[in-house]
């Protein structure tokens, strides 16, 4: 018996000193790796894939997520402007980083291979103080079973929602507490001018029902024949018709309001070498097919993964959008839109 037992705490022991000898090893694999405290925006089922992803290849790096919405992640930057604890912003509205940028709160660095991506998903500064991944747009949703029932002809133009066939029957987003309903409204900002946009607003408020919370609901609405019309964005209209909805998806001539996720370097970063490794895998033909599962227009052109109904004239509507001024006049833009129309914003 002691034989048997003395036997078993040699392999035992030997196991252990295998076991220790790995967790060291492994140990010393992490301590190699810099870890990056990275702000986003990202939806939570993206973070696993974009980690993963990245750490793959740049074997000496290791994120460290930070996730909140777009108004809090905003504010938590500004908040820290005097001592930054970010060291990278991965997934983040454009909007507010140009703000950031106006800040001088961004270091300046161009990754490599930047020169391929698109030129509106580029900054203007050399070096660049950011770079795009994805955007998105306003659009109409708009039921054609509940349309045909009211003998509402299908709108055309975002002028078009102001007439009498539509009173009660369109929902959009709150700007406040959605990013599609600011890029909505400030898009009306930049195609009509900022007075005409206002009056155009105080016309479709005698329409809107409610103002919903979230940028998806609109079009969701829309799609059950709950409204007529959804004022909504891009994928989440796409979505909805590739799942049996009647509804058509509107982007009017005129142009339509957008943002877009972005990455950046935080000003500061005592880690900055190992941030610029991970924005030049961010601007990647890789990264861009990774952003393409989620979104149909992206940074690099190499990437053209369209979802079923989606509309193939949606880039070319997107309105020339100066992203500085929406991130800068964003607070005056909605105190204005807030003593207007909240009356109708559902509760929160």
């Amino acid at each position: 018996m002691y034989r048997y037992f003395s036997k078993w705490l040699g392999v035992a022991a030997a196991t252990a000193g295998v076991a220790l000898a790995v967790g060291l090893a492994g140990d010393a694999s992490a301590q190699q790796r810099t870890r990056l405290t990275v702000y986003t925006a990202l939806e939570n089922d993206q973070l696993g894939p974009y980690k993963q992803a990245l750490e793959a290849d740049v074997k000496d790096v290791d994120i460290a997520w930070v996730r909140d919405s777009t108004g809090v992640i905003t504010a938590r930057v500004l908040a820290e402007k005097d001592n930054p604890r970010a060291d990278v912003i991965w997934g983040l509205g454009a909007s507010s980083i140009a703000l950031f940028d106006s800040m001088n709160l961004l270091e300046g660095y161009t990754p490599k291979g930047a020169e391929a991506l698109k030129a509106p998903f580029k900054s203007a500064k050399n070096p660049m103080t950011w770079t795009g991944m994805d955007a998105w747009l306003a659009t109409i949703c708009y039921n054609t079973v509940e349309a045909g029932k009211a003998n509402a002809p299908r709108p055309a133009t975002w002028m078009d929602l102001t007439k009498p066939n539509y009173k009660g029957q369109v929902v959009m987003p709150n700007p406040s507490s959605s990013g599609t309903g600011y890029l909505a409204i400030f898009g009306w900002m930049q195609v009509m001018g900022e007075q005409a946009a206002w009056q155009f607003m105080d016309k479709l408020h005698e329409n809107v029902a409610v103002y919903t919370h979230s940028g998806s609901a609109p079009c969701v609405q829309a799609a059950r024949g709950e409204r007529m019309v959804g004022i909504g964005f891009d994928m989440r209209g796409a979505s909805e018709k590739t799942k049996g909805a009647p509804i058509d998806i509107i982007l009017p001539p005129e142009g339509a309001g957008w943002d877009m996720e972005a990455t950046a370097i935080v000003k500061g970063t005592k880690n900055l070498e190992a941030a610029k490794k991970l924005v030049d895998w961010s601007v990647t033909a890789k990264a861009n097919e990774l952003y393409n599962k989620y979104y149909a227009i992206v940074a690099h052109p190499a990437s053209k993964n369209i979802p079923p109904n989606y509309p193939l004239d949606a880039e070319p509507k997107m309105a020339k959008v100066d992203l500085a001024k929406m991130g800068a006049e964003r607070d005056r833009i909605l105190a204005e839109w807030t003593k207007r129309y909240d009356s109708k914003s559902a509760p929160r």
